[in-house]
């Protein structure tokens, strides 16, 4: 009887080591795949990243051409046109941005969001009557930069430390 149990328990450790590679096997394919995904979702952020930031910049120094153009009676209509296409830009990639961003970032992209769109609203108010809005215009110099800049300029931390480059 002792040869018969042995015999089992060899078959069962040789059934057990099938098993068990198997297991392992799938949970390092598991794994890999999870890694995979990380990484993929980490590239689709920096890219989104990378769009976000370039728009919300190009954005901000479209009003600012737009601003000193309405001071300056210079070049009104074409500094016009591209703020309306920067502002379209931007709201295309914040629209991105909101499917993808975690909740700390899209705090801050929404905070920039606001003052952004704040000081177009400004903008465009005063820009349908320069002179009668030469002082209210004047003002938003500061607010451009101290306020708007600044959302702006946190957003971008904020993605940078969501990707790593920063902490």
């Amino acid at each position: 009887m002792d040869a018969s149990w042995s015999g089992i328990w060899i078959a069962v450790v040789g059934v057990a080591g099938t098993l068990g590679a198997a297991v392992l096997t799938q949970s390092r394919a598991d794994r890999a795949r999870r890694l995979e995904n990380l990484e993929q979702n980490l590239e689709r952020r920096r890219t989104c990243y990378i769009t976000l930031n370039t728009s919300a910049r190009q954005y901000l120094t479209a009003m600012s051409n737009y601003l000193h153009a309405l001071q300056n009676d210079e070049d009104v209509p074409a500094r016009l046109e591209s703020l309306e296409a920067a502002r379209l830009a931007y709201r295309d990639s914040y629209a991105e941005a909101q499917m993808v961003v975690p909740n700390v970032v899209f705090d801050a992209s929404r905070a920039a969001k606001k003052e952004l769109n704040h000081f177009y609203g400004d903008l465009k108010r005063y820009g349908t009557d320069p002179s009668a809005y030469a002082s209210e215009l004047a003002d938003l110099h500061p607010r451009l930069h101290d306020v708007v800049w600044r959302s702006v300029g946190a957003l971008r931390r904020s993605m940078r430390v969501d990707l790593g480059v920063d902490r």
